[in-house]
């Protein structure tokens, strides 16, 4: 520790020496309302203590300077601040167009005063329309600028203003490490960032011990107690201001139902707070013998008041920062506050339709005590402060720099490699399988992940997304930017809206589910879902035998049987997304039951679970297996078993193949009188033992006209995943949709 103490005593010589033994660092630090005090003032007192190193300008704005909300530049002066300038930057008004106009008038009034006092360094605080003002002025004026509390999140335009001050501002002091951590994202120097804490905690944490009685009599009334009178304070939110007058309105009503003593604080400058105001007047509130409505506390008094309250309410910040350091409850409203850290005495009522939920909420938290929080701070930030102040070289160059992370350089601009690049994320939904891949412009596989496809809803739906990420981080890697995420299903699929609306037995928990949402806000990509059947279309369209042709039909042979209509170049879904359910063709009124509940359906005949279910009848009765064959005793009797059955002569299995390939072409028969494409493809691990029985059926039982069909089986490796991608490159990639 001594070892640190003189090193950095050293630098800080180091840095005098620079900076001419004779010169004082010229801080300006510029106040707006009494909020910004509470946390500028101990710096303030800091500075003045060490008139050796520096020299205070102290610059007053905003509503500091405003009747209506206490004359609050009284409190400075009473601090014995001396004010260097009193700048009236306040336009009268209650909408938006009074806070621009504000920031307008802030911005012609402070060049003059910056030209007059050339200080070294502004300080300048948190993320009010005047701070932005200040901030505004200074970096164009080249004075480097310290923001406090920057790297905060909240729930208003206030976190745009913060953020834009950051970007402004030289150096920074921060009160979280999480504040820490968002200003580093954010591309500002490590270097220029001190952890520090919230200044105001300096004075927070040595000061519930003084005499406080007087300070709740003198605000509240002689018969008050400790712990049984409430602190409201509310402020308009300026991106929803209705609604926040809504929210005050109840809170006023649930107040007054839940009859305790309070003291009611003015809101600050803002869009709204007018009405806010009226909305206290009308409920008599002012005049109500259980309320006190003050415009401003002192924060040495307010401190006192908060730490002894039975309960705060409202969207102040000091309600989820200062106020945890006392472990006084807290009841935090509406949206204000989204995104501040807060401690276990903050309880959250984000939204209210009735005084009902807020009049709860003071029922629960009311008279609490809380153990005391330290995440704004530990009582040691103004020291930290003053030492970073001390350590600033002002010969170092004045332009900011922004530490952006590496980025790849651009391997090339030829249109051919740029094309090759263009990728699409495809998943495939089977029964058995969940498929991930990169899939390229030009049908190339990238990258493909597979698992086991879950059983419940949940588990595949998060699968989905694991997958989904892992893939969009490998594609970086290899090189290929993702365009969108193409979801092949089985099932019928609404693809306008994305929602798989029912599901086959084969894939459990599937119905009425909403793919694209959760998807497209986890990877911030467009998400396109269809059924397996028409996606295998589209992958023949783009990449397989189907490129070029009008009018053509794919037939999936598979576990099920499925398939697409492309009809003048486009796909055909129906008026109720059941077109091409070319699986659910009735052949025979009285064949076997199909999973659809029907009989006679060519699945029934053709597909890999009939034909496994045939299998198992012959395997039961000992006519499956013939010279040649063997299987283990644990082994399952699949569809592949009578197929190599057949291959080896068992007439049995040859005939049961025969009536299959049977009711497959009489389905296509069907098509063909219905549609008369001019291309039949036959896709999946049976197309080729179905080929030649198909082709005989057309010409026994086709019309003339159609028998010249040319009927081929697909060359296509994948084109379930295939026919995903082809969502996406289709449409990504065309000019006019």
């Amino acid at each position: 520790e001594v070892y640190f103490k003189n090193l950095s005593k050293q630098k800080q010589k180091e840095v005098m020496e620079k900076n001419g033994n004779n010169d004082k660092l010229r801080v300006c630090v510029a106040t707006c309302n009494r909020a910004d005090y509470s946390k500028l003032a101990p710096i303030m007192f800091g500075i003045k203590a060490e008139p050796q190193f520096f020299e205070l300008d102290v610059v007053v704005l905003g509503s500091h300077l405003i009747d209506d909300y206490g004359n609050t530049y009284r409190m400075i002066e009473q601090d014995d601040f001396d004010i260097h300038t009193r700048l009236h930057t306040i336009v009268r008004g209650e909408d938006e167009a009074a806070m621009v106009e504000s920031v307008g008038l802030a911005l012609v009034k402070l060049p003059d005063v910056l030209n007059r006092l050339k200080p070294d360094i502004m300080i300048v605080h948190g993320d009010r329309f005047d701070a932005l003002a200040l901030a505004t002025s200074a970096a164009l004026m080249n004075i480097r600028i310290l923001h406090i509390e920057g790297g905060e999140v909240s729930g208003t335009i206030d976190d745009s203003i913060r953020h834009a001050i950051t970007k402004l501002a030289h150096y920074h002091v921060c009160c979280t490490r999480s504040a820490e951590q968002h200003l580093i994202a954010m591309c500002e120097d490590h270097d220029r960032i001190l952890l520090a804490g919230c200044p105001s905690y300096d004075k927070l944490l040595s000061a519930k011990n003084k005499d406080y009685m007087s300070i709740i009599r003198m605000w509240l009334g002689e018969d008050v107690k400790t712990r049984d009178y409430i602190v409201a304070l509310q402020h308009p939110v300026t991106t929803d201001i209705k609604h926040s007058i809504k929210m005050f309105e109840l809170t006023l009503d649930a107040l007054i139902s839940f009859n305790k003593r309070t003291l009611v604080l003015f809101p600050n400058v803002d869009a709204g707070d007018k009405e806010m105001v009226r909305v206290m007047r009308k409920k008599g509130i002012e005049h109500h013998p259980n309320f006190r409505a003050v415009k401003h506390v002192p924060f040495d008094q307010f401190i006192q008041l908060v730490a002894h309250a039975g309960c705060m309410i409202g969207n102040s910040s000091c309600g989820v920062r200062e106020v945890g350091a006392f472990g006084t409850p807290v009841i935090n409203l509406g949206t204000r506050q989204t995104g501040r850290e807060t401690g276990e005495n903050v309880l959250h009522v984000r939204d209210a339709d009735t005084q009902d939920k807020i009049l709860h909420a003071l029922q629960l938290q009311f008279g609490k005590q809380y153990p005391c929080s330290k995440i704004y701070g530990d009582g040691n930030a103004v020291p930290r402060i003053l030492k970073f102040l001390k350590s600033i070289d002002l010969k170092e160059p004045l332009q900011k720099k922004f530490c952006f992370p590496p980025v790849k350089d651009n391997i090339s601009q030829d249109i051919d490699h740029i094309l090759e690049t263009q990728s699409a994320l495809a998943v495939d939904l089977g029964g058995t399988n969940l498929r991930v891949a990169i899939v390229s412009m030009k049908g190339e596989i990238v990258k493909k992940y597979t698992q086991l496809n879950p059983k419940t809803y949940e588990d595949r739906l998060a699968l989905i997304l694991k997958m989904c990420v892992e893939a969009a981080s490998e594609a970086v890697n290899v090189n290929c930017r993702i365009l969108g995420v193409g979801i092949s299903t089985g099932g019928r699929v609404n693809p306008r809206e994305g929602i798989v609306l029912h599901s086959t037995k084969l894939i459990q928990e599937w119905s009425s589910v909403d793919l694209r949402t959760p998807i497209s806000d986890a990877l911030h990509l467009p998400v396109w879902v269809d059924n397996d059947g028409n996606c295998a279309a589209l992958a023949e369209r783009k990449f397989g035998h189907g490129k070029g042709i009008e009018n053509f039909v794919t037939l999936i042979t598979g576990t099920g049987i499925g398939g697409g209509i492309v009809h003048q170049h486009e796909l055909i879904h129906g008026s109720s997304f059941c077109a091409a359910e070319l699986g659910h063709i009735v052949v025979s009124l009285d064949g076997p039951e199909c999973l659809c509940g029907s009989q006679g359906c060519i699945e029934a005949y053709a597909s890999g679970i009939a034909l496994q279910r045939e299998a198992k009848k012959l395997h039961d009765d000992d006519l499956l297996l013939v010279e040649g064959m063997s299987m283990k005793e644990e082994e399952i009797v699949s569809a592949a078993h009578l197929i190599q059955a057949a291959k080896l002569g068992n007439t049995k299995a040859e005939s049961i193949l025969r009536t299959a390939g049977t009711a497959l072409g009489l389905g296509v028969v069907n098509i063909l009188h219905t549609v008369n494409p001019s291309l039949v493809i036959l896709s999946g691990v049976l197309a080729n033992h179905y080929v030649n029985a198909v082709k005989d059926v057309i010409n026994r039982q086709a019309l003339s006209s159609v028998k010249t069909v040319d009927v081929v089986v697909s060359n296509l490796a994948d084109p379930a995943l295939l026919g995903a991608a082809s969502l996406v490159l289709d449409y990504t990639t065309r000019r006019i949709y």
